[in-house]
């Protein structure tokens, strides 16, 4: 039996901790994070910080919505049917095996851009949506962040 003073500590990993803030922050349903959480789970390592969480939509598949999960290491992309609300893997990638990102901000419509190729030559393209233009700006100055760290690494080791 546990005496009054004892205390009961939950250690919740690095991405579980980083995940849900950044899922509520993008306005995320707790519904569709619960569905897309096993998924993302299996993509990314504990110690991995989530960056960022958005909904986008894609051009090249226009019959599902996608969750795009950005952390320090790896874009894991998953997909959801609109109809069966079926699930699926669509990108799932470590930074170092993309190239030529690039990202742009549409004040008009309330998306920013996000491009990457692959490293099987595929080019993915994700209108991510964001609320407005300062919310546009955040996921922008986190992008930045991410992939210019990414380029300093990469130039450091050559």
């Amino acid at each position: 039996m546990l005496g009054r003073s004892a205390t009961v500590r939950c250690r919740m990993d690095v991405f579980s901790r980083t995940f849900l803030p950044a899922a509520a922050e993008a306005g995320v349903p707790i519904a569709t994070v619960s569905r897309h959480l096993p998924i993302l789970r299996r993509c990314v390592e504990a110690d991995d910080a989530t960056v960022l969480v958005a909904r986008a939509s894609s051009e090249s598949s226009p019959s599902g919505d996608f969750l795009v999960l950005l952390t320090n290491r790896r874009l894991v992309v998953t997909r959801e049917s609109r109809v069966l609300h079926r699930l699926q893997l669509h990108l799932n990638a470590n930074l170092r095996h993309l190239s030529h990102v690039t990202w742009a901000t549409d004040p008009r419509d309330s998306h920013v851009e996000v491009c990457a190729t692959a490293v099987d030559g595929v080019r993915e393209r994700f209108r991510l949506r964001v609320a407005g233009a300062d919310h546009a700006r955040h996921l922008e100055t986190r992008l930045t962040h991410v992939f210019s760290e990414r380029r300093r690494n990469v130039s450091l080791a050559a």
